[in-house]
């Protein structure tokens, strides 16, 4: 089944999700950076903006402002890896953001196609065009370049955002097979996300020893003003960010998923040099950021062209009456 029908008829929906996902990822980069640099207990940052979906969804349900159906096992149990990388890729990324500054975390992130192109060469889906593969390439080549003029390299850091890498192409890859084959929609599969992340989020922050230490440091900095503000923004966007995310992978693709994830990381690039600090400027630095983003707006150029010149599917019965 192809869980992009739907959005061929209804091109609004695919820019509206296209568009929100980015401007959605972009603000919640600088959120957990500005967060974490407060509160460094990531695992319960976590944890709560997943409790704070949870509970959103169900009384918004309970209160006949959503239409999610009830938790169903069978879906639960088909769900449970999409839920265990979807934890695996945000935690290893908050993580990561502790150590890396957010010029050279977008850009580490910005791997993510490749990972996504290998993926899929291994599932059976074939080789990249010529144009693809450069522009993968390029991005590669400047992240290491960018990497060699890091004066603030840190190598648990960078090894947690490739970590995340991985996580969040198994994450994409799992999210668009179950929203096409359960007929899931978005705010469903947010919801089954959050039930299922609670128990395994809770078991890891008392297992590493992040509880009740993180609870009382949270109750502590409670008094400041200016971090509730930011808190309450971090499990705002946070619900936004899964939304969006979900929504952009279901109506497109999780390539388009990709794609916005690269274009944002533009701005998020320029923004990292200015905001909330921890970069030092180098030329080998700047000039592999600029090279990696230059790779990932050819990527992008490439599969939008790619796709484009694709000759237009045709619907089987079964997909037809799905519509």
């Amino acid at each position: 089944m192809d869980s992009r029908n739907d959005a061929e008829n209804s091109p609004f929906l695919s820019l509206f999700a296209a568009f929100s996902y980015g401007i959605a990822s972009m603000a919640m980069v600088f959120i957990n950076k500005a967060v974490l640099m407060q509160y460094a207990h990531s695992m319960t940052l976590l944890t709560l903006q997943q409790l704070a979906t949870a509970l959103l969804i169900y009384f918004g349900r309970a209160m006949g402002y959503t239409k999610a159906k009830e938790i169903n096992m069978v879906i639960a149990k088909k769900l449970l890896p999409v839920s265990l990388f979807y934890n695996a890729n945000v935690a290893f990324a908050l993580a990561s953001l502790k150590g890396v500054n957010i010029p050279m975390y977008i850009a580490l992130k910005r791997l993510t196609p490749l990972a996504v192109l290998v993926a899929g060469f291994f599932s059976g889906k074939g080789r990249p065009s010529t144009q693809v593969a450069l522009s993968v390439i390029l991005t590669a080549a400047g992240v290491i370049i960018a990497a060699l003029g890091d004066f603030s390299f840190d190598l648990f850091g960078y090894s947690m955002a490739l970590t995340s890498v991985f996580f969040q192409t198994m994450y994409l890859v799992l999210v668009e097979k179950s929203g096409a084959e359960d007929g899931l929609s978005s705010v469903e599969i947010m919801f089954y996300n959050s039930f299922l992340s609670l128990p395994f989020l809770l078991f890891l922050i008392i297992a590493t020893g992040e509880f009740p230490n993180s609870l009382s440091l949270l109750f502590a900095k409670s008094n400041s003003l200016s971090f509730l503000v930011i808190l309450i923004l971090s499990l705002v966007m946070g619900i936004v960010l899964n939304f969006t995310m979900f929504l952009c992978t279901i109506v497109n693709s999780a390539l388009t998923t990709t794609i916005v994830g690269v274009l944002k990381g533009v701005g998020s690039t320029t923004l990292g040099f200015v905001l909330l600090g921890g970069v030092q400027v180098h030329a080998l630095n700047v000039t592999g950021l600029v090279i990696n983003t230059a790779g990932g707006v050819w990527y992008s150029y490439a599969k939008y062209q790619q796709k484009r010149n694709k000759p237009p599917k045709l619907m089987s019965d079964v997909e037809a009456h799905r519509k």
